[in-house]
């Protein structure tokens, strides 16, 4: 208990000192919408004031080892972000995954299914890009137990936090990192994670990116990804996307994603 206690606080601590910072920053007219998805950077804009933007889509994941291959399916991996002020967002996340284990190519009965545990978080958006010191925001979750299935629900509340950062490359290209830790899946180890994604804008409506993203945990063996995709943006609230990826380290053989991301004004004064 004394652990997660002390997870709780640093989430908070550290939300609060930057939602105090970023009052009196002032940001630019809405434009597209910018997304969290379908890569593991997180951006560092934030949903603007009145709007609900919501991030949805599913996932296809394998994993094999010594003749043992579980596929995961993620069904609905949604995000719901809105716009508390220009500066401010929360965040709602929930998943709907399947498990399937093969041995020796034979399918096991035994089938985890159900929803992962509910996301719930916030995003502070730090300061805008001034040469050569990027735009920045603070993104953090508390993922509560109680709210998961039975075949994924943890005995502890888990908690992560990360710096998003992004650079201005050229017109068409940018630069987004992020860096955090993470505490989850019943384990009081720390987990440092980072992710570093490179964009590039083909035209008006495609972009594509590709991006290099893991954790070290405090006493495991670290894990290295990558991942790429494509995204269609149909119009400034709506965009369509696509990836693939796999592991650097042994872990993950591949990924498959496809989703789609849409914004809503939910204030009459919009």
């Amino acid at each position: 208990m004394k652990s997660t206690n002390t997870k709780i606080y640093i989430f908070i601590g550290l939300l609060l000192c930057s939602f105090s910072a970023s009052l009196a920053q002032e940001k630019e007219s809405i434009g597209a919408l910018e997304t969290d998805r379908p890569d593991a950077t997180e951006a560092s804009s934030t949903v603007p004031q009145g709007y609900l933007q919501v991030e949805t889509g599913g996932f296809y994941q394998t994993f094999e080892k010594n003749q043992i291959k579980t596929e995961n399916f993620t069904y609905n991996t949604t995000l719901v972000r809105y716009g508390l002020s220009d500066n401010f967002e929360l965040r709602l996340g929930w998943n709907l995954q399947e498990d399937v284990t093969h041995i020796n190519g034979q399918k096991l009965d035994n089938v985890l299914s159900g929803f992962s545990p509910l996301l719930l978080g916030m995003k502070v958006y730090i300061t805008e890009e001034k040469g050569w010191i990027p735009e920045i925001s603070l993104i953090g979750h508390v993922f509560l137990p109680f709210t998961a299935s039975t075949d994924y629900r943890p005995e502890t509340t888990g908690v992560d936090f990360r710096f998003s950062l992004a650079h201005t490359l050229s017109e068409k290209s940018s630069l987004g990192y992020n860096l955090g830790m993470a505490w989850g899946n019943d384990s009081p180890e720390a987990s440092y994670i980072y992710t570093i994604a490179y964009g590039y804008s083909i035209s008006e409506k495609f972009g594509a990116y590709v991006e290099l993203y893991g954790d070290l945990p405090e006493d495991s063996q670290a894990n290295h990804l990558w991942d790429a995709g494509l995204t269609y943006l149909v119009s400034n609230d709506l965009q369509l996307d696509m990836s693939f990826g796999t592991s650097i380290t042994e872990g993950q053989d591949l990924l498959l994603s496809a989703g789609l991301s849409f914004r809503l004004p939910i204030n009459n004064n919009q």
